[in-house]
């Protein structure tokens, strides 16, 4: 066909002007046959009326020829996560318009017109949780997590033998009549914990000195020591005043000393009712204030083992900067309730500030954990008794409500305590003895630390325990952790 043919005779009177050129016209037309027939089943296999969404997704069909691509390429160029493509971290871009004669450098560009974004970071990784971060003794046993195991050969020594029992936790003179509570000891999960040795233990502590700050339990802690020590020797009263609350214990033969300084709540603390000697009123808690009756105290010596718990469940008042900012089982609708969390967390960071803050201490801080009650049947003011005889295994009980949620604070005011101490050099570590002491129902005194006709006040006792008894167990853990300690 000559070109020449298509111009019809006619035309010529038109303006040249207004008649389209034919070469354009016919490079268009041989592209449009090229490019079609080979489109052509590509255009109608990834046509969106044919295809569902699931099958063909929207990312697929491109507007842009050039972008119209088999899904297995696009897969293939992608960033792969779990095996599979992450189209979203393809940004597309549309090409500016640009001259025909470009050629091969414009179909260069066009590749670039693909961008793949960085991937973005990962989500941080689900950590275990702080009260799941328990140090472990060594590499190979974690020496806090295990079970109760027989052990006939227990007691080590009995409420005849040691003086330190006090009256209601001496549950064989009050006529406890199962004993076999005192014939368990606790195994580890994967090594064995050496029992209490109580002269390599004095000889560990030969010119040294240990504090006990805390409640009454934290005094059953002390006193447990005093007993599985009384094998080698007993020690002399040193206190300074005759109060049972802040004694002092010196061994001559090991110039070591042994002080328990009463801090229920660890915090400065004062009775709403001066006059209240059954202690059964509301205390203020000054929750920002060091309680100077033990942080002036304790600078002088080597360990100090710190713990707080029980106290917290009563009435109180909330001070922070000497305003009052809540209550705790307070009678006053005028003012915010809040739970014991809010007073147990605040108390542990302020002693733990208390500790780093002092200029001449450097001794080793041990936090002893939350030791849970057993009460069974009630609550402990409204008929909760312990009568178990035996321990739990490990997987009959597990730590729940109110038990976890202390221990949870304790363990993340520890993590705070360590990383300011550790700057001046300050040691920090967990004496863990809560899983142990939760599957001991069977070590409180309940109705045996008194004479059942005795007229007192005291309820049956699920919080503190039977001296001998598990109790002994923590000094197990102490020892292990003080020969771990010197071998460093």
């Amino acid at each position: 066909m000559k070109l020449h043919a298509i111009e019809h005779p006619a035309a010529k009177h038109h303006t040249r002007r207004k008649t389209p050129k034919i070469a354009p016209i016919i490079a268009l037309a041989a592209l449009l046959l090229t490019i079609i027939p080979a489109y052509y089943p590509l255009l109608k296999k990834y046509d969106p009326k044919n295809l569902s969404s699931e099958s063909s997704p929207s990312y697929l069909i491109i507007q842009n020829p050039i972008r119209q691509t088999p899904p297995h390429s696009i897969d293939h160029h992608l960033p792969r996560e779990n095996g599979l493509p992450v189209p979203a971290d393809v940004e597309r871009v549309l090409p500016r318009a640009r001259s025909r004669n470009v050629g091969r450098k414009r179909r260069s560009r066009r590749r670039k017109d693909v961008k793949i974004r960085p991937p973005p970071p990962p989500p941080p990784s689900h950590r275990h949780r702080d009260f799941m971060m328990v140090p472990k003794m060594s590499n190979e046993c974690d020496i806090f997590s295990g079970e109760w195991v027989p052990n006939p050969e227990a007691p080590y020594y009995t409420n005849l033998s040691c003086w330190a029992i006090q009256e209601h936790q001496n549950c064989m003179k009050f006529g406890r009549p199962d004993k076999e509570f005192l014939k368990w000891r606790w195994k580890p999960n994967g090594c064995e914990l050496p029992l209490f040795d109580p002269l390599q233990f004095l000889e560990l502590m030969r010119g040294k000195s240990i504090a006990f700050v805390g409640d009454s339990v934290a005094r059953n802690h002390m006193q447990s020591l005093i007993c599985l020590l009384s094998r080698v020797e007993d020690p002399i009263d040193v206190s300074s005043v005759p109060d049972q609350q802040f004694k002092r214990y010196e061994y001559r033969n090991y110039n070591f000393t042994i002080a328990i300084f009463w801090s229920p709540y660890l915090v400065r603390t004062t009775k709403t009712d001066p006059d209240d000697t059954t202690q059964t009123r509301p205390f203020n808690l000054f929750l920002d204030e060091f309680d100077e009756n033990w942080t002036t105290q304790i600078e002088d010596f080597d360990y100090v083992i710190i713990s707080a718990g029980h106290w917290f469940f009563r009435p109180t008042m909330f001070y922070v900067d000497r305003h009052l900012v809540g209550c705790q089982y307070c009678p006053q609708s005028n003012v915010t309730h809040l739970p014991m969390y809010f007073s147990y967390r605040r108390a542990f960071r302020t002693a733990f500030r208390a500790i780093n803050s002092l200029k001449n201490y450097k001794g080793m801080t041990f936090l002893r954990t939350f030791a849970p009650s057993h009460f069974e049947g009630g609550v402990w003011n409204k008929g909760g008794d312990c009568v178990r005889t035996r321990p739990f295994m490990s997987n009959e009980s597990s730590l729940d409500g109110y038990n976890l949620e202390l221990y949870i604070i304790q363990m993340k005011e520890l993590r705070i305590a360590e990383r300011v101490g550790r700057k001046r050099g300050l040691k920090f570590r967990l004496l863990d003895v809560t899983q142990a002491m939760l599957l001991r129902p069977d070590g409180h005194p309940s109705t045996y630390g008194h004479w059942p006709q005795a007229k007192v006040s005291l309820y049956k006792d699920c919080v503190h325990w039977c001296l001998p008894g598990p109790i002994d167990t923590w000094n197990d853990f102490l020892l292990q952790m003080l020969k771990k300690q010197a071998s460093l």
